[in-house]
């Protein structure tokens, strides 16, 4: 399955891409760099059992242990002390990457309940696009009855491209669910 997304990358889409935007070289296509997936837990500042079924989902739904993410100040209005673990986090490069977004753009987004399309609003300016996720449900490797709380999650997708525009058409020629 990633290796058929990066396959036809390689023979669709980089000439596609070479095409409209008049690229002299393959080394300016924009490509994927990596994908970070992020989960904050901050129910784990008052129970640290919290933190070990997130690393448990997270590590279910990318394929590969997730770290551990720490505060890095202190804050006391919640209740907050400075290397107190509030997260987990996942970097996901190569095959898994692909694998990971073949999953997303086919089977896991078109599972949210009203689903009409991502936003095409959320680039940052430079060529990254970040998704945030309201329930981990959605993945088919969760199952319903092992989950103690429905958290969300952010996914960013770090690409190469210099412009929002590079890396929309990017992200569409690659099967992402842009919403119309």
């Amino acid at each position: 399955m990633a290796a058929r997304m990066k396959e036809r990358f390689l023979n669709e889409i980089t000439p596609a891409l070479m095409q409209k935007f008049n690229y002299s070289t393959v080394m300016q296509v924009p490509k994927i760099e990596k994908v970070v997936i992020n989960m904050g837990v901050g129910d784990a500042v008052s129970n640290s059992k919290v933190l070990d079924s997130a690393v448990t989902d997270m590590q279910l739904i990318a394929g590969q242990k997730p770290v551990i993410t720490r505060a890095k100040k202190s804050i006391a209005g919640f209740k907050l002390r400075e290397n107190m673990p509030i997260g987990v986090k996942v970097t996901l490069r190569g095959e898994r990457m692909y694998y990971f977004l073949d999953k997303l753009f086919n089977i896991t987004l078109p599972r949210v309940r009203d689903f009409h399309g991502v936003s095409t609003k959320a680039f940052d300016g430079r060529g990254n696009y970040t998704l945030g996720l309201k329930e981990q449900l959605i993945f088919p490797e969760i199952e319903y009855d092992q989950v103690d709380k429905v958290r969300g999650m952010d996914i960013v997708i770090v690409t190469t491209a210099k412009t929002d525009e590079e890396s929309r058409e990017l992200l569409a020629q690659l099967g992402m669910p842009f919403a119309k």
